[in-house]
């Protein structure tokens, strides 16, 4: 269907981007004006930013189990709307790819939050985010990174890199592993979770896929998180056997949220 040879797809993009852009006005205006000192004020104005969004682009979370009050959250990677979706259900202080940083709008909200940024591919540069890392802990926030280090199609798990899970592990902070998947309705065309809703194709564009995601219907998020932090065999020496060990504990939550869907 359409409306003066515009799709209805398109039409629904624009108004959900004229409400997206009023609630960065919104927060924005905010953020100016009060510039939160702290980074737990910091990530409560990411929360309610995150949590304004998803309701503006009629995004349903089904939540199962509880998001960690403290310690590292670890999950899956499928898209620059996992963090908008782990920030809506939860204040929380994330680690990303330093590319985040440049995309425009996201990385504007996600550096003002107080994001800790690794530079992917440079030795050492897990280590430098440790502090970072152990300052947002010791103020009792949540720390959430994805230890694939990039986002997939959502078909199975990438190899899970050690450097992050290690100095976490080396804080003597617990980790508890998270998972994400989406799914929408079935009257979006030939619109596909994997290449829609998912971003990790590196031909696509960020703006136009993210214009092309407001305009689905129906767009709906499972969340799970484990009842009780990874209980890891060996410390933060042995990061290959803690990596392998974690990525063990995400792939058991996809099974379970699995489970949970086809029930």
């Amino acid at each position: 269907m359409s409306f003066g040879g515009v799709s209805v797809s398109v039409l629904r993009s624009l108004v959900r981007s004229v409400h997206l852009a009023a609630y960065f006005a919104r927060y924005g205006v905010e953020l100016l004006i009060r510039r939160p000192p702290t980074r737990e004020a910091r990530a409560d104005w990411l929360h309610r930013f995150a949590a304004s969004a998803v309701r503006g682009l009629g995004i349903v979370i089904d939540l199962h189990g509880s998001f960690p009050e403290r310690g590292a959250v670890i999950s899956n990677h499928l898209s620059y709307l996992d963090i908008v979706i782990l920030a809506a259900l939860h204040p929380c202080v994330f680690v990303s790819k330093e590319e985040v940083a440049s995309y425009p709008v996201l990385g504007w909200m996600t550096t003002m939050a107080g994001t800790v940024y690794v530079a992917r591919g440079h030795g050492g540069s897990a280590l430098k985010a440790r502090a970072g890392m152990e300052a947002a802990l010791n103020a009792g926030l949540p720390v959430v990174f994805f230890p694939e280090g990039t986002t997939s199609d959502g078909s199975g798990l990438l190899k899970f890199h050690s450097g992050l899970l290690a100095q976490v592990l080396a804080a003597r902070a617990p980790v508890t592993a998270g998972h994400l998947c989406y799914s929408m309705n079935s009257d979006n065309d030939d619109a596909t979770v994997s290449d829609d809703i998912c971003y990790w194709r590196d031909d696509v564009q960020l703006v136009p896929h993210i214009f092309r995601l407001m305009g689905l219907r129906g767009i709906r998020a499972q969340v799970k998180f484990a009842d009780a932090p990874i209980r890891f065999s060996s410390d933060a020496d042995h990061r290959k056997r803690a990596a392998l060990e974690a990525w063990v504990a995400v792939g058991e939550l996809a099974q379970r949220v699995a489970h949970i869907h086809h029930v």
